[in-house]
């Protein structure tokens, strides 16, 4: 008798879609942030170490080219890391706890790496635009958009289909999602804030450390919580539903 070939394992559940809550989400985020410390800041050290001394450097000295190149740097920065972050949260998800070491989160990052960048720099301009003209379609941009990292990392929609991927996703609960990337943003605004006035009159080298600090420190709360809620919101589905039509091995005869 022929050796016979096992059926694949099936896929993980797909996650089932929740109610959002602000609080809820944000006590989840900083649950997450403190039970994956080490992983979460030890990848931030590595990606945000040369955001923040392009930032610094740009304040210090000015100048529109130089404040672009900042920009686009901490996009492509905040980027990355949220692909990291992304794998972070479905590794919990798929049993409690992570299995995945940092290097493996980073690998499996990195077959999405140039779309997460080029839909990060996208959707930068457009909510910049957006904010610039009447703040209004601004946050409305913000908002529908708020998971169009994790769709590209879980899903694989591609650039423009991450958009629209997003825009399904937070359709119906737009106001709770609002809320939630407000708190988050305010967190972070306040941290910012605060390094802002430390740092006003001290050299370039000591503001460009205080930029790289907060950068780690913050980085993983946006990431986390735009993570949270795809998950939240039934994204992952059809990254599951593929291999669940799968028919299994026929044995040999």
């Amino acid at each position: 008798m022929e050796a016979t070939t096992p059926p694949p394992p099936p896929p993980p559940p797909a996650p089932a879609a929740k109610r959002i809550e602000v609080g809820r989400v944000i006590s989840e985020t900083f649950d997450l942030y403190g039970k994956n410390l080490g992983p979460l800041l030890a990848s931030a050290v590595v990606i945000f170490v040369i955001s923040g001394i392009v930032q610094a450097l740009a304040q210090d000295e000015g100048g529109f080219f130089l404040v672009l190149l900042a920009t686009i740097v901490g996009l492509i920065a905040n980027a990355l890391y949220a692909g990291f972050v992304v794998n972070l949260v479905a590794d919990v998800r798929r049993d409690g706890r992570r299995d995945m070491s940092a290097g493996e989160l980073i690998s499996a990052t990195t077959p999405v790496i140039a779309p997460l960048i080029v839909a990060a720099i996208l959707a930068g301009i457009g909510i910049g635009i957006g904010l610039f003209l009447l703040i209004v379609p601004g946050l409305y941009l913000l908002t529908i958009w708020a998971v169009f990292a994790p769709a590209i990392v879980v899903e694989r929609t591609g650039i423009f289909g991450a958009f629209g991927r997003s825009h399904e996703l937070v359709k119906g609960d737009g106001w709770a999602v609002f809320g939630t990337i407000v708190v988050a943003y305010l967190i972070v605004f306040v941290v910012a804030a605060i390094v802002t006035a430390i740092g006003a009159s001290l050299s370039v080298a000591v503001l460009a450390i205080l930029l790289i600090i907060f950068s780690v420190l913050t980085a993983p709360i946006p990431a986390l919580v735009s993570s949270i809620l795809f998950f939240d919101l039934g994204g992952g589905q059809q990254a599951a539903a593929p291999a669940e039509q799968v028919p299994p091995a026929a044995p040999a005869a």
